[in-house]
């Protein structure tokens, strides 16, 4: 319930705070006092618009409080965004300024949408635009489906998500068969790479290993010739005419010369055993130098498939990376990616079976879905006569026509259309066509009467409810909004003395002009005040003796009625 709404610097309201309490409440004023922002206020409170232009002139931002009390899913709702709850209240805030629009949920800032979603479902505003989306067949259906029930709402929003999961499949489906050729044309090129790849087998480092080959070996000769002096310097030439000296030669006379005196001086001795580690060491790089020469050989043939070797692994490079390292590594990313394709098929066929599934849910939830809208049309319809009838419209017929979809949508295979005639001589038509303002405005009241038996707690706001109508009909207006109000909380916005005169609370907003800017506040009225607003309302003439009694006798019959 709404028990306290502050409004500063909204339209022409400078400051205000109306105070509400259960039951029926009545704001009334003058035109352009500045009604209607109360509507707005709790508009805003509830996620809606911020038009910038709201904002008092002169001033630098609009702000809008609101008190609700809580119940144990509203607390909930409060807890999960972060607000904090006082007491059995939680305070709603919303500030608009020239450039932007902040929210705030027991003290928590949030996204509109999500103060939208935590607000909603206390508090529903019906102004003009709501009778505007009533002529819509959408909003139409709603209105069955709220009178149907809460097993009704739960079947739906089982079908709905269901209806979203197939959705979501579908689409995914037809991506993947859309992309089926690219992922083809992939599939096969990935399949020819990895062949011409695993066809010539190469190793990590090959390419560099065979041009260092290729290299040593069209070197050969020079190879030959600097190993064949070499080792000449360390061991002679066999084939010399002349006895040229050799390192080991001159090694051994070395150590001939140092033996002899090895045995009489320690240190010539060392130093001899240095010499004969040198000498041997000399040998085995001898050794070495005359089995490298013994394996060198030019091998044309060795070198001629080295090449075409090194030619084949540059094809690999030219067309999968530059280098062979790089080679292979696509070949990963290509095994990988291929299985990825392949998972492909797999995914469509899970996917079609997921569709399938789907499709035999949503068939049995829907026939279930219709099965209760036809089932609770024709009792809604009858309801919704009766209030009609205590409305001044005793010859209406209105009935709530289910028809079957071409197709199944997300609410259902059905559409849900309000036929409404006000007269026995016209045949029965969609509500938007054949209902007057007026009329519509009746239709309205009649179905939250008839819906709010399950509304314990919830708040309705009205705005121009009494649109079009005037006399007897607004007397029953105020009774119906009376009788609605034994359920739920009730605030409406009117022009019309007939209706105020039924509310428990009575508030209203009053002007003051110095000449420049206009200014609005709110106060309630009680007692004769309330009596001297009443005679205003019906004829602008509170200071008349006849319109004060009139006033006072409408007063007390509307008491009398509550």
């Amino acid at each position: 319930m709404l028990t306290e709404l502050r409004i500063a610097d909204l339209g022409v309201i400078d400051d205000a705070v109306v105070e509400f309490g259960p039951g029926f409440t009545v704001v009334t004023g003058e035109t352009g006092a500045g009604k209607t922002m109360v509507v707005s206020g709790l508009g805003l409170l509830l996620g809606g618009r911020a038009d910038t232009g709201l904002v008092r002139i002169g001033a630098s931002r609009a702000l809008v409080e609101g008190r609700v009390t809580t119940d144990e899913a509203f607390t909930a709702s409060v807890g999960a965004v972060g607000g904090v709850v006082d007491g059995d209240e939680v305070l709603l805030t919303r500030v608009v300024t020239s450039s932007r629009s902040r929210a705030r949920v027991g003290g928590v800032q949030v996204p509109l949408p999500l103060l939208a979603d935590v607000v909603g479902e206390r508090i529903t505003i019906h102004g003009q635009s709501e009778q505007l989306r009533l002529g819509s067949t959408e909003r139409q259906r709603d209105v069955l489906d709220a009178f149907v029930g809460p097993g009704h709402l739960a079947t739906l929003a089982s079908y709905r998500t269901c209806w979203a999961r197939r959705r979501a499949a579908t689409a995914e489906l037809a991506e993947l068969r859309t992309q089926a050729r690219a992922r083809a044309r992939e599939q096969a090129l990935l399949e020819f790479g990895l062949g011409e790849i695993a066809k010539a087998e190469p190793r990590a480092g090959e390419d560099e290993e065979l041009h260092a080959e290729a290299r040593r070996l069209q070197a050969t000769d020079d190879l030959r010739l600097a190993a064949r002096a070499a080792l000449v310097a360390l061991a002679g030439d066999d084939d010399a005419v002349d006895d040229a000296p050799q390192a080991l030669g001159l090694l051994g006379a070395a150590r001939r010369a140092l033996a002899g005196g090895a045995a009489e001086d320690a240190q010539l001795a060392a130093l001899g055993s240095r010499v004969d580690e040198a000498a041997y060491a000399l040998g085995d790089v001898a050794g070495e130098l005359a089995s490298y020469l013994a394996s060198l050989d030019a091998d044309p043939g060795r070198l001629e498939w080295i090449a075409g070797r090194l030619a084949e692994l540059q094809g690999l490079t030219r067309r999968y990376g530059p280098g062979l390292d790089d080679v292979l590594a696509w070949a990963e990313r290509a095994a990988t990616d291929l299985e990825r394709l392949a998972g492909s098929d797999d995914r469509i066929a899970e996917l079609e079976a997921a569709v399938a599934a789907c499709d035999s849910e949503l068939a049995a939830l829907a026939a279930t879905l219709t099965q209760a809208r036809r089932d609770a049309a024709a009792e809604l319809g009858r309801l919704v006569e009766e209030e009609l009838v205590a409305l001044a419209m005793p010859r209406a017929r209105l009935e709530f026509a289910v028809t079957s979809l071409d197709a199944p949508g997300p609410q259902g295979a059905d559409q849900v259309t309000i036929l409404f005639s006000a007269n026995p001589g016209s045949a029965p038509a969609p509500l938007a066509r054949a209902a007057s303002g007026g009329e519509l405005s009746r239709v309205r009241l009649a179905l939250e009467v008839v819906l709010a038996a399950g509304s314990e707690g919830h708040t309705f706001v009205f705005d121009e409810v009494d649109a079009g109508v005037g006399g007897a009909v607004a007397l029953e207006i105020g009774r119906r909004l009376a009788r609605l109000a034994r359920h739920a909380q009730v605030v409406v916005v009117t022009h019309l003395a007939q209706v105020a005169a039924f509310g428990d609370r009575h508030h209203v907003v009053h002007k003051a002009d110095d000449g420049q800017v206009t200014t609005s506040g709110i106060r309630e009225v009680s007692g004769d005040e309330r009596v001297t607003e009443l005679a205003r309302m019906m004829a602008g003439l509170e200071g008349t003796q006849a319109a004060r009694a009139h006033a006072a006798e409408l007063l007390a019959e509307a008491s009398g009625q509550r």
